[in-house]
């Protein structure tokens, strides 16, 4: 179809005088186009279709309603029912142009960059080498929108606990906040709703009164709301990780502590030349300081304390003060815990950097571990036990095999410890047997194999080996009176 200006510039020349076959060479125009157009006096003509399907829009909107929004289903009543002949892709085209099917996207705010006006905050996954292996890792960016200067921390996993540590470290170290924080519709600290219909949960929304700024989410898939928060994830990615070896978390976060508050900070941005730090200068007569009186965040785990004077914490056992086995609260920071009995300060320890740190023992500094005795096989493994079970037979591998499938780990190490005590207990020839029949009919239970040797001893069905004594030992004369 010809634009409207060829099409007026057409009509004018015929109004001219100027002959169609004359019009039609000039501007390289069919003939018959030319007369259309004359015709139509120069306008683009309105075309309606005369088989274009009209289906009433309440009549959708109920029928998409009353069917909990299953289509195919307000297909069936449309045809059937309403006798309205119409094609699947057609219905769902008219659904979708109606808003039902999925929420249209919306236009979102053009917000400029004002000093003191907004912070944002997100996290993304990276997979960083550390020590020689890839690992998977989360970053947590916090950035000022106008001064565009950042705090970065990684970690191996991130929750609501973490949030709030990541966010009293960052607020701290930059001692200003932001009236508004800009984040993504995270069920972290997102109750319900999305965007500006978005509630935050109320612990959130308490923590960040504390420091004086409140928690704003954008509208889904308008990511670019926050647009320097996802560059600077862009810019760790290809300026960060490149070229620079991590040899634990410490080292990664420290390094990333160094490039964000620092290097990057100083340097000035390609485009409009700013220097974040000087920017922040300016910035913070527009911001509110924060408190040094705010607390840092934690947890509270309650803890009873063993016979050996240890309690346990995220898999590793710390040493309490006194000789009594005491109820302990425990208050878990992002770096330490701190111990209290009845509100009385005990100790506090520092927690390990790396969390592949398991089943150590922790005593307070001028302590050794060997004044406060632990069983040997306190969380060890059962591999050994595992493979003096599978050497005994061909039989008793397969049975290993199959009652360990999908076991989980604690349940994993205490069947192969009271099979192996098991055993130890039996006879050789009846521990064999009574594994072959439970075998036979998949049983995973350690007490009824117990009853099968009970049943297998009943009939007889082994042999009882000799034992092999010493004559020295027969010819003394204890034991002699004793026997």
């Amino acid at each position: 179809m010809l634009p409207q200006d060829t099409r007026t510039a057409i009509n004018s020349l015929h109004k001219e005088g100027m002959s169609i076959r004359e019009i039609s060479r000039c501007l390289k125009v069919n003939r018959k186009t030319v007369k259309n157009i004359i015709a139509q006096d120069g306008i683009i003509p309105i075309l309606t279709r005369t088989d274009k399907i009209v289906i009433n829009e309440e009549l959708l909107r109920s029928l998409h309603q009353k069917c909990n929004g299953y289509i195919q289903r307000v297909h069936e009543i449309l045809t059937e029912e309403h006798k309205i002949e119409i094609a699947y892709s057609t219905l769902c085209a008219k659904i979708a142009e109606l808003g039902l099917s999925k929420p249209q996207k919306q236009r979102c705010d053009r917000v400029g960059d004002e000093p003191g006006s907004e912070l944002q905050h997100d996290t993304s996954e990276y997979t960083i080498e550390i020590g020689g292996k890839k690992t998977k890792v989360i970053g947590s960016v916090l950035y000022f929108r106008y001064s565009k200067i950042r705090y970065l921390k990684f970690y191996k996993s991130f929750n609501r606990f973490k949030m709030k540590c990541f966010f009293h470290e960052a607020l701290m170290f930059w001692g200003h906040v932001a009236p508004l924080c800009v984040i993504d519709n995270t069920n972290l600290a997102r109750l319900r709703g999305s965007g500006k219909n978005a509630v935050i949960v109320p612990e959130m929304e308490q923590f960040a009164k504390m420091y004086g700024f409140a928690y704003v989410c954008h509208e889904i898939n308008h990511s670019n709301r926050k647009a320097g928060e996802e560059r600077s994830f862009f810019t760790i990615t290809t300026n960060f990780i490149p070229g620079r070896t991590f040899e634990s978390m410490e080292d990664l976060n420290t390094q990333a502590h160094q490039w964000a508050t620092v290097r990057f900070a100083n340097r000035p941005v390609s485009k409009t030349g700013l220097i974040p730090v000087k920017a922040f200068e300016y910035e913070q007569s527009f911001l509110q300081k924060v408190s040094s009186f705010v607390p840092a965040p934690y947890l509270t785990h309650q803890r009873r304390t063993d016979q050996y004077g240890y309690i346990s914490f995220d898999g590793n056992y710390y040493w309490i003060p006194g000789t009594r086995r005491d109820d302990i609260t425990v208050l878990q920071y992002s770096n330490c815990i701190k111990l209290y009995l009845k509100r009385a300060f005990l100790i506090e320890y520092a927690l390990p950097q790396n969390e592949e740190i398991k089943n150590q023992l922790f005593n307070p500094p001028g302590r050794s571990a060997k004044q406060h005795p632990q069983p040997r096989d306190r969380k060890n493994a059962s591999g050994d036990e595992e493979k003096k079970l599978r050497a005994i037979s061909n039989k008793i591998n397969d049975y290993l095999t199959f009652a360990l499938e999908g076991i989980d780990r604690v349940k994993y190490h205490r069947f192969v410890r009271q099979l192996y005590s098991l055993s130890l207990k039996l006879a050789p020839q009846l521990f064999r047997n009574s594994i072959e029949r439970a075998l036979q009919y998949r049983i995973k239970n350690i007490e009824t194999i117990e009853r099968i040797a009970l049943l297998q001893m009943g009939k007889g069905d082994y042999s009882i080996p000799l034992i092999d004594y010493d004559h020295e030992f027969i010819d003394r004369d204890t034991y002699r009176e004793g026997s």
